[in-house]
């Protein structure tokens, strides 16, 4: 039997006043398990909608699960194990390509922000011939874009270089630095971080993938048309989340240098690069063109029969729209 992922301790009393304060007053409190592939800066929004109150506002009970990974990410979804989880679409792809009723309902990653940080004697894209890379999976998530990149540059996996597993971004960087990997995809802010402490640029992913879709929120089709006023909560928590990112500058900054623990600094120049380049939508939108270049890469590797599908295939936006008119927006 599988153990409950979640426990509630909450009075009578205390759920009385969450209510109060909350737009759903004649809501009860749902349970709503919900995943995160990894904490990052970039799933930043993700913590702000649990820890400032935005789920709560929606009457969820939804703390976020740290599952450290896409893979994980899926499988605790199918397993029903949570109801929404943060996943890369090539892994939609991959397993709706199987037969799976995956789709993503909302963006938080919307574009690349990663750099390609190179050991002390790694300079350039050739100087990674024959060496190890780390990346957080060999197939999926940021190490799939990391394979375009490098191909894109003349390497080829596995002919010209080696592909390690090592784990999150913190455990990138730890390898990194300990000399156990010659290079690793380190995300803003982080590689702000490598570079201070010597570590070379070699290059960044948006200069090879400029549009491309990282990270969203995953639900089962079947589920949520089952669940569709549920997950209208969920998604309205997330665009308010989103918004009071953006907002909220210098609060925003504070959440995300104690949640990430990260440097003040560096948790500035991190919100600054999201939201300049809208790797953040204010909306919570989904970048549909970025999408479509993982349809295309797809295509291009044999992995998909016929005609190139449409993003409809892996994406649901209607839930997003309702929110958006529930909330007033359009």
């Amino acid at each position: 039997m599988r153990k409950p992922l979640l426990t509630v301790s909450a009075t009578i009393v205390l759920s009385l006043l969450v209510f109060i304060s909350s737009p759903c007053l004649s809501q009860e409190k749902v349970k709503f398990p919900v995943g995160a592939s990894s904490k990052t800066l970039g799933y930043g929004p993700l913590w702000v909608a649990w820890k400032q109150g935005f789920f709560d506002q929606q009457g969820l009970d939804a703390p976020v699960i740290l599952l450290r990974g896409t893979p994980p990410s899926v499988q605790a979804l199918v397993a029903g194990s949570v109801f929404a989880a943060g996943a890369t679409p090539d892994a939609i792809i991959e397993v709706t390509e199987r037969g799976l009723d995956l789709a993503m309902v909302v963006g938080v990653i919307n574009g690349l922000s990663h750099a390609i940080m190179g050991g002390k004697n790694y300079k350039s894209y050739e100087s990674l011939r024959g060496a190890t890379i780390g990346g957080q999976s060999l197939t999926s998530g940021i190490t799939f874009p990391l394979r375009q990149v490098l191909k894109s540059k003349g390497l080829e996996y596995p002919r010209d270089y080696k592909l390690v597993n090592v784990g999150g971004t913190a455990d990138l960087f730890a390898a990194l630095s300990s000399g156990q990997i010659a290079a690793a995809p380190l995300a803003v802010p982080l590689n702000f971080a490598a570079e201070e402490a010597g570590f070379n640029v070699i290059g960044w992913y948006r200069d090879v993938l400029p549009n491309y879709q990282l990270t969203g929120m995953v639900v089962k089709r079947s589920w949520a048309e089952t669940n569709r006023p549920l997950l209208i909560r969920f998604v309205k928590s997330m665009v308010l989340a989103m918004r009071w990112v953006y907002e909220n500058k210098e609060q925003a900054i504070d959440f995300l240098t104690k949640e990430m623990k990260l440097k003040p600094a560096h948790a500035r120049k991190g919100w600054e690069h999201y939201t300049t380049n809208r790797i953040w939508y204010p909306d919570a939108d989904i970048n549909v063109e970025g999408f479509k270049t993982l349809i295309q890469i797809f295509g291009e590797q044999g992995q998909l029969k016929g005609p190139l599908p449409s993003p409809a295939k892996y994406i649901d936006q209607s839930y997003l729209r309702e929110a958006l008119r529930e909330l007033g927006s359009r």
